[in-house]
């Protein structure tokens, strides 16, 4: 059995690209405010293994869920140690675009899986970016498209904003919320049969 503790079409989106169908969803619902002094990528570590540990949890109440993998994930921007936040009003999106304009910012990426043993086991993935510069218009068009609204950074790399992006290196994946070769790695690791739903998957 395969949980993902994400209500994040995105990430179940990316799971199901690897061949992998989560027999149930457990999203978490945490404060995911930095601490004083919290670094982006152990942000992304402690965010993407309190959500794993969440799931845990709420799997334990269920008998059909018993043993299963969880897999969890958090996704960090940051220009330089600044983390930049999950927009959820306009300025605050408007504020980001204007930050990363023209400029390379970092996505970590965290992603954690719970064994059946119940250990956790993480990765933590980084991916450079560089936006073009930003034109007023582009910032107001891209802000009046609403694409940006819950996005870390303010921006969805798999939609509009994909076309601010001059370089990127790392996981694309994961900076889209899920790094593929991770967690197949991590599954696979952990002796979950990864290639079981690929003969169906065409």
């Amino acid at each position: 059995m395969l949980v993902l503790a994400s209500a994040s079409p995105r990430r179940l989106a990316l799971l199901e690209q690897a061949g992998l169908k989560p027999d149930a969803l457990l999203p978490a619902d945490l404060d995911e405010a930095p601490r004083k002094g919290e670094r982006p990528r152990d942000l992304a570590r402690r965010l993407a293994r309190e959500k794993a540990e969440a799931a845990r949890e709420g799997a334990k109440a269920r008998a059909d869920l018993e043993g299963c993998y969880i897999i969890a994930a958090d996704t960090v921007v940051a220009v330089g140690r600044r983390i930049l936040p999950k927009a959820e009003i306009v300025d605050e999106a408007a504020a980001c675009l204007r930050l990363l304009s023209g400029r390379a910012h970092r996505v970590y990426t965290g992603v954690a899986l719970v064994t059946p043993s119940g250990a956790i086991r993480d990765r933590i993935v980084e991916t450079r970016l560089r936006f073009k510069r930003l034109s007023t218009e582009d910032i107001e068009h891209y802000l009046a498209s609403g694409e940006w609204r819950g996005k870390a950074g303010g921006y969805a790399v798999q939609g509009i904003a994909g076309s601010f992006v001059i370089k990127l290196v790392g996981s694309y994946s994961g900076v889209v919320g899920l790094p593929l070769y991770e967690t197949v790695n991590l599954l696979g690791g952990e002796g979950f049969p990864i290639r079981f739903g690929w003969m169906n998957a065409a």
